[in-house]
């Protein structure tokens, strides 16, 4: 393992540094905190991009589309990182450029509602209602047919969530969207029974803090009754065979790295193919950080790599 971030890191560190700690100023300012550190990183030109609505589980949700070109293509569907409580449309546009044009794939990126206004199981079920309604109808977005799932942090737990769903909706004879790939970075998908060294390890100065991940889990989980369900943290789900195949991606320096590590084993364990990522000098959140740090356009690389083979 490196023995610290990578040196492209240094700057970034430095304004994460500057920036309030979400915990400490309430929602709506680490709202707005986290749209200001989003703004560091440019954005980059695609052939269209355009706002439309896609149907959430109560009602139309915002969402953006990317295409990368003319003609009916594959369609991944985004969920942005942020907590479940923080990040929007606007945080990711930069990612999202960026793979719809290395994969060649359309990109819409949903705009799931957010805690703690709309805490767990909402978004979750917002994400599952986008991926139903888009695979129900690629033809409006000129999908040809193959969709697959994909976010980060936050984002990347509610995508494999929604694989889950449609898994065990096949499995009892409803009707499932197919999901052809799950791209996931840096997944937040632990069990509250498990330690992980990382979080210890990586708990401060790592842009995402364990402080921070506990005042997004008291946002966002707000009923101990949840606490065994699977969808909420798919490591506890003791069989996940049948899953699509996955991409997933780690970094070195984030409480998240031993999760995702070992969600991606247990995939692999379960006969699910992994192309399995892992950049140890980069922190939680780096492949936002595109035009700044290589590391991040080379995570977009292998994104696009797992997603051209789901084709």
């Amino acid at each position: 393992m490196a023995d610290e971030p990578h040196p492209q890191l240094t700057r970034i560190l430095e304004l994460v540094a500057d920036a309030p700690n979400f915990e400490e100023v309430g929602v709506e300012e680490a709202r707005e905190a986290f749209e200001a550190l989003a703004s560091f990183s440019p954005a980059f030109e695609v052939h269209e991009q355009y706002d439309t609505t896609v149907a959430g589980v109560d009602g139309d949700l915002d969402a953006r589309v990317y295409r990368p070109g003319e003609g009916n293509r594959p369609i991944l569907i985004y969920f942005h990182g942020g907590g479940f409580v923080v990040g929007g449309l606007d945080t990711h546009d930069n990612v999202c450029q960026r793979l719809a044009v290395e994969s060649g794939w359309t990109v819409v990126s949903v705009d799931y509602r957010l805690a703690p206004e709309h805490p767990f199981p909402t978004p979750l079920e917002d994400a599952y209602a986008a991926v139903e309604s888009i695979t129900a109808d690629p033809a409006s977005f000129d999908g040809d047919g193959t969709v697959a799932v994909g976010g980060d942090s936050a984002g990347a737990n509610l995508s494999a969530g929604a694989t889950l769903l449609a898994r065990d909706a096949a499995s009892i004879g409803d009707d499932a969207p197919d999901i052809a790939h799950q791209l996931l970075y840096y997944p937040a998908c632990g069990s509250p029974f498990e330690s992980y060294a990382s979080r210890e390890e990586n708990a401060e100065s790592y842009f995402l803090e364990r402080s921070t991940i506990a005042w997004f889990d008291e946002q966002y989980v707000q009923s101990p009754t949840h606490a065994r369900n699977g969808y909420l943290a798919p490591l506890l789900v003791d069989d996940l065979s049948g899953l699509p195949d996955a991409t997933v991606v780690t970094a070195g320096f984030d409480p998240l790295r031993d999760e995702g590590i070992a969600y991606a084993e247990a995939l692999e364990s379960d006969d699910v193919a992994v192309e399995h990522r892992h950049y140890e000098s980069m922190i939680h959140g780096f492949v936002s950080f595109l035009g700044r740090v290589d590391a991040a356009e080379d995570a977009i690389s292998a994104g696009a790599t797992g997603l051209d083979a789901a084709r």
